[in-house]
């Protein structure tokens, strides 16, 4: 079931050189897989003592409407969690439909 896979890339936000290989790992992992950018999380992890900014990090396009979470260990760990869940839990509902599309092409 190709469509029900997920993709979650890890960066520094403030690494220069992080931005640009997100948009390689973007283009490898989600493009050429032809994935939906639903099944794509870019998560930006801050360093310890690092700031972070609010807004988040300036994305080249198609990166910028990929949901992105802000991942700060030291600030709220919890944040981070239930926002994975939740991205966890779209990929398993693109598997429960694709598994469904799937039953009933072979019911038709």
């Amino acid at each position: 079931m190709k469509d029900a896979h997920g993709v979650v890339i890890v960066f520094n936000p403030d690494l220069p050189s992080h931005l640009k290989e997100i948009e390689t790992w973007y283009s490898c992992f989600v493009q050429q897989q032809q994935l939906l950018d639903s099944q794509c999380l870019l998560v930006a992890h801050h360093k310890p003592g690092s700031a972070v900014d609010s807004e988040g990090p300036s994305l080249a396009a198609p990166l910028n409407k990929l949901k992105l979470i802000q991942s700060s260990l030291e600030e709220d760990p919890e944040d981070v969690r239930m926002e994975f869940m939740k991205y966890f839990k779209s990929i398993v509902n693109l598997l429960n439909e694709s598994r469904d599309r799937e039953e009933m092409s072979i019911i038709t």
